[in-house]
Formats: C-alpha cells, sequence, structure tokens
C-alpha cells in the first residue's frame, strides 16, 4: 500500500513539475523597467512571449486569437512609460499596417476597421521579475462610432483573457495627446520597423 501511495505521489509531483505555470515569471535584476537594456528585454521576450498569447486568447476573444499573425511595429518591446512604465509590443491588423508603420507626427487618419494590440509586460519592483501584463486593443469605427475619441474604441483583456474594466475617457485624455497622429503613440525610435 504504502509503495501505491508512493508511486502515485511521484507521478502527481512529476505532473506538477510538467505542466505550464499558471502565472510564470521571469526574474529580472533591476526594479525599474527603464534600466533593462535591449539584451534584457529580449531575454524577459523570449521567457513569457508564448505564454502570453497563450493566455489573452484563453477566453476566445477575437483579436487575442488573431494579432500575433498581425504586422509587428517594432524590433522589441520597449517602455516608452504610458501604460504604467510597462514594456509593450504593438501588432497592427492588416487595415492599420501601412498607415501606422509611416509613424506619421502629422495628418494622420486611419482607416475604420484599424486593430492596434500592444502586449504589455510589467516589471514586480517587489520581486524583481517580469510578468504578462494586460493587452491593450484600440480600435478605429466608422466616423461617428465614437466621436468623443476621435471614433477610437478602447479595450484591455487581462492575463488571463477576461475583458478588463477601463475608462473610454480615461484612454483618450491621454491618447488626445497625439491628435495630429491619429490619438497614436508610436513606439520608441530606436525599435520601430522600417516600412
Amino acid at each position: 500500500m504504502k509503495r501505491q501511495l508512493f508511486a502515485a505521489a511521484a507521478t502527481f509531483a512529476a505532473s506538477l513539475m510538467m505542466a505550464p505555470l499558471a502565472h510564470a515569471a521571469c526574474a529580472v535584476d533591476v526594479t525599474d523597467p527603464f534600466e533593462l537594456d535591449a539584451a534584457a528585454i529580449d531575454e524577459i521576450y523570449t521567457c513569457l512571449k508564448d505564454e502570453m498569447a497563450e493566455k489573452y486568447a484563453k477566453e476566445g476573444d477575437e483579436v487575442a486569437a488573431a494579432y500575433r499573425d498581425w504586422t509587428v511595429t517594432s524590433t522589441r518591446p520597449a517602455v516608452a512609460g504610458a501604460h504604467g512604465s510597462r514594456l509593450l509590443q504593438t501588432f497592427a491588423n492588416d487595415v492599420a499596417a501601412e498607415q501606422y508603420l509611416k509613424f506619421a507626427t502629422e495628418g494622420v487618419d486611419m482607416p475604420a476597421g484599424s486593430i492596434l494590440a500592444k502586449e504589455s509586460i510589467s516589471i514586480s519592483k517587489k520581486k524583481k521579475e517580469a510578468r504578462t501584463g494586460p493587452l491593450f486593443i484600440m480600435t478605429k469605427g466608422e466616423e461617428g462610432a465614437a466621436p468623443d475619441a476621435g471614433d477610437w474604441v478602447y479595450s484591455a483583456l487581462m492575463p488571463n483573457g477576461k475583458p478588463m474594466k477601463i475608462s473610454q475617457s480615461f484612454c483618450h485624455d491621454c491618447h488626445v495627446s497625439w491628435e495630429a497622429q491619429d490619438m497614436l503613440a508610436y513606439p520608441l525610435e530606436e525599435v520601430r520597423v522600417s516600412n
């Protein structure tokens, strides 16, 4: 009987080690994401990228299931300061990609149907670890769809794939800083993909 219990316990322990962690984290050497160099950011992204896509799509969201097949707009994630000092990586759907990748600073008018999905990675200052953050989504509607927000609709998914409660006005109040760019904040210049 003892052997059977021991064998069952060993099998259970082995299965736990083989199962993916529910909240995997990647160790970092800094507490301030602005101190991360390109190599450290690449290492973090390599550690989390597969898990991120899987987590975001967990609840069946259409954007979460598709965005990794879209055009990536930067060579790696970077910290721009917005979105809570997270590392950010933006993907543009086929409707958005051509215009977005121009990274124009004035006279921008994104076509209706444009969708941008921005992965985020947060750095825990207490634990010195990187974790999957929310997936931020901007969707450009037809003229008049969201007149108080330049016809952009803002949404987000938590790392478990569930919708995140956000305020349209809160998002827009920040994005209006880039009104000449049709509310678009681009990746940092040093990581932008050239068109």
